[in-house]
């Protein structure tokens, strides 16, 4: 989520107008600089940061802006800067966990076209992928899409097919990624470093734009999908050496209120193994609704131990926008 501007990819890695089959100019402006201002006391504040800078992509002729919603997450002030450098505020409009999407309503006319919406569906492993962040050409980048499969974080996210390109951008944070057509076909979340055919690959991870329609008109009324909400637990957990591991515990929330320690090792839900961390946080959600009595099965020093924790819904904890 860094602010600085004044760095650009080497030409040979930026997409060029005369290569690409869209209009590369308004496709460039359609993505602006996002930076939130949280409070001190916010919730997210010792994990995000109290100041929080990526991007966000216009995708509507009035305006409305997409991003990925953790920059948002309890923000008392939003600024947008335009490549052209004007500057309006926004209103952090809704955030869907599930999926991880942002929405922002700019309070001022920012006059930047909208990105046409495609389908992560059009890009497959090998395709070419254009990844477009705030600043015009020095700051898109011509990229590859190493892989197409589920992804699980630690914070109980799972997407059961995530986007992955390299080479990463640096400034990935809502970040627009592009099909040969110029299409959106996801939004910045990650950078990844992991091991693909025993080489090291470096890239970033996107959400596939075909979760944003289904909930776009809920997140527009209601600021969250209105699908319940899911069990959470507030458990940070990782995935080691086969072991599903905490590695550390959001304060006073349901983990923490239920005794569970980092270190702990969690082997079953409601008395079913469970052994990846996709599987660990899909048992929790077949469980119930937030507020669901979640059932867990722990190790702590070599001894078995059985635990309660009653889940909650995570928004709960958080601020609520205010419109000033």
């Amino acid at each position: 989520m860094s602010k600085s501007t004044h760095w650009a990819f080497p030409p040979e890695m930026q997409p060029k107008a005369d290569e690409v089959r869209f209009g590369l100019a308004p496709a460039m402006r359609a993505v602006v600089m996002l930076r939130a201002e949280i409070p001190d006391d916010a919730f997210t504040a010792e994990i995000l940061g109290t100041e929080r800078f990526g991007n966000g992509v216009v995708i509507r002729d009035d305006g409305l802006i997409l991003t990925i919603g953790y920059l948002i997450t309890e923000a008392e002030s939003i600024w947008l800067t335009a490549n052209d450098g004007t500057v309006v505020p926004g209103h952090p409009l809704g955030y869907d966990f599930a999926t991880g999407f942002g929405l922002v309503l700019p309070l001022g006319n920012l006059g930047m076209p909208a990105l046409p919406i495609g389908s992560a569906a059009t890009l497959a492993e090998g395709d070419e992928a254009y990844v477009l962040g705030r600043g015009g050409r020095t700051h898109a980048l011509t990229a590859k899409v190493f892989a197409k499969r589920e992804f699980s974080g630690y914070w109980e996210y799972v997407l059961d097919e995530a986007l992955f390109t390299t080479p990463p951008h640096p400034e990935w944070s809502g970040a627009a990624l592009l099909d040969s057509d110029g299409r959106l076909a996801g939004i910045g979340s990650l950078f990844v470093q992991e091991t693909v055919s025993g080489e090291e690959v470096r890239g970033n991870m996107f959400v596939p734009i075909d979760l944003l329609p289904p909930i776009l008109d809920d997140m527009l009324k209601h600021g969250r999908s209105m699908a319940p909400p899911r069990p959470w637990l507030g458990m940070y957990t990782i995935e080691q050496q086969g072991r599903l591991i905490v590695n550390a515990l959001a304060n006073n929330g349901p983990a923490e209120s239920a005794e569970i320690e980092p270190g702990d090792i969690v082997t079953e839900v409601a008395g079913h193994r469970v052994g990846h961390l996709a599987d660990l946080f899909r048992a929790i959600w077949r469980q119930g609704q937030a507020g669901t009595e979640i059932p867990l099965t722990l190790v702590r020093e070599g001894t078995p131990l059985h635990v309660v924790v009653r889940s909650a819904d995570r928004t709960d904890y958080f601020r609520k926008p205010s419109l000033q």
